[in-house]
């Protein structure tokens, strides 16, 4: 049995969990928002004063695989709607700037064009001091996706430690050319 899996979910009171009759979805809702999950058939949730205990109907290797996956994110969802989840990006490089308009991100960073970038549903964006940048949701999955997409445009680069960078990140840099002598 998965030791993950076998980890009880405690459930803060402000959080309201429904389990469909079949076991087959499960819904999260809290201050930050609602969200919804199928659950497969070999999964069975048991929810006991406000603890959630995720099981197992048979055990075999691909279903103790799933147990301590599904139990994960349960628990992700249910820190997602009580206190939500944030990501840092960091901008370095000279003239590199990001600032939100309506509902699109806007990044100048060394292009002859700024990049817009969508914000999707779900996610909130604060800009602080034109070069960082503070993405918040309640969806674990949905925001790393999007932090990843934004990093995208301008990965950090070994030589002079410039690009977008997740908050506390280290930058192995490299010596470059050496002349010739």
């Amino acid at each position: 049995m998965s030791r993950i899996g076998k980890l009880p979910i405690k459930v803060p009171t402000a959080v309201d969990i429904n389990i469909t009759t079949d076991n087959s979805i499960l819904t999260v809702k809290g201050k930050f928002g609602t969200l919804e999950k199928s659950i497969p058939d070999v999964i069975k949730i048991e929810n006991i004063d406000n603890t959630l205990i995720v099981g197992l109907k048979n055990e075999t290797r691909t279903n103790k695989a799933l147990h301590g996956l599904y139990r994960t994110l349960i628990n992700n969802m249910v820190i997602g709607v009580s206190e939500q989840f944030l990501i840092t990006l960091m901008l370095q490089g000279v003239g590199y700037r990001a600032s939100v308009q309506g509902k699109s991100l806007v990044l100048n960073l060394g292009y002859s064009h700024p990049v817009e970038i969508e914000i999707p549903d779900g996610i909130t964006i604060e800009v602080v001091q034109n070069t960082k940048i503070e993405i918040k949701s309640c969806d674990k999955e949905q925001l790393g996706l999007f932090a990843a997409k934004v990093r995208a445009w301008r990965p950090p680069e070994p030589y002079k430690g410039k690009g977008i960078l997740y908050k506390g990140e280290k930058i192995l840099r490299k010596a470059g050319k050496s002349g010739k002598k």
